[in-house]
C-alpha cells in the first residue's frame, strides 16, 4: 500500500482556496478576506469555519504545503499556504471536470414548483410575485458589479461568472411572469380546492400525480431517440 496521501474529491470551497494559492502564498484569514471582497460568496458558502477546515485537509493530501508564520503584534500567529505540484494539477482537473460535464445539483426552487399545486392559485401568483421581486434585486446587484468592472476596465475572463449568474437570474424572472399569467388566464389549469381550501380530487381519467410513474424508461428512450427534446408543448 502507497503511504502517499489520498487527494479529497475538491469541494467548492477547496476549488476557491486552491484558486487563490495559484496567485500567490497567503494565510487562511487573508484567504477568507479576499473571496469576500471579490463578492465570491455569490458562488459559494462562505463561512470561516469550513475555510479553514478545507485548509487543513488540503494541506494533508499534500495539495497545499505551509511556507511559514507570522506574527502581528498580539494578534495570534498565522501560517502562510502555497499550492504544490499536485494542488495545481488536482484544481485545473477539477475544473475542467465542472465546466465539461453538466451535473445535477438539486436546488430547492424546482421541488417548490413541483408540489406548488398544494397551494391555491392566487397563493401561488402572489407568492412568485414576491420571488420576483427578489430576483429583480439581485439583478440589480449584478448590473452594477458589471457596470463597475467594466468602468474600471477588469478584463471579463474574471467576472464572466457574474454575466452568467445575471442571465440565468433574468432568464427565470421572465419565465416566471410568463408562468403567472397563465394561471392567472386560466391557460395552466390549476388544482381545485373548495370553500375551505382542501384540494378536490383530480378527474378519474387523469394521470395528475402519477404522471411520472406513467412515463417508463423505455418511453423515455424512444421520445429521446425521435427528437421530442427538440419541440413540445409548453412556453420556450
Amino acid at each position: 500500500m502507497s503511504d502517499q496521501p489520498r487527494s479529497p474529491v475538491l469541494t467548492p470551497m477547496a476549488v476557491a482556496v486552491l484558486g487563490l494559492l495559484e496567485e500567490r502564498p497567503m494565510h487562511p484569514y487573508e484567504m477568507h478576506q479576499l473571496l469576500l471582497k471579490r463578492r465570491e460568496d455569490n458562488l459559494i458558502k462562505l463561512r470561516p469555519s469550513s475555510l479553514y477546515h478545507t485548509v487543513s485537509r488540503l494541506a494533508e493530501s499534500g495539495l497545499i504545503r505551509q511556507e511559514g508564520t507570522e506574527r502581528a503584534g498580539n494578534r495570534p500567529e498565522r501560517t502562510t499556504y502555497s499550492i504544490t505540484e499536485a494542488g495545481a494539477a488536482a484544481v485545473r482537473a477539477r475544473l475542467a471536470e465542472i465546466i465539461r460535464r453538466p451535473v445535477r445539483e438539486y436546488p430547492i426552487f424546482p421541488l417548490g414548483l413541483a408540489e406548488s399545486h398544494n397551494l391555491p392559485a392566487d397563493e401561488v401568483v402572489v407568492l412568485l410575485g414576491e420571488r420576483i421581486d427578489r430576483l429583480e434585486e439581485e439583478l440589480v446587484e449584478f448590473d452594477a458589479i458589471r457596470m463597475w468592472a467594466a468602468d474600471n476596465g477588469v478584463p471579463r475572463r474574471y467576472w464572466v461568472a457574474v454575466d452568467f449568474l445575471r442571465d440565468r437570474t433574468a432568464h427565470e424572472a421572465d419565465w416566471l411572469r410568463g408562468l403567472i399569467e397563465e394561471i392567472r388566464d386560466g391557460s395552466l389549469a390549476w388544482q381545485s380546492f373548495d370553500a375551505a381550501d382542501l384540494q378536490l380530487p383530480d378527474p378519474p381519467h387523469d394521470l395528475g400525480r402519477d404522471w411520472g410513474a406513467a412515463l417508463t424508461d423505455e418511453t423515455l428512450a424512444e421520445l429521446r431517440r425521435s427528437g421530442a427534446g427538440s419541440s413540445g408543448p409548453g412556453r420556450p
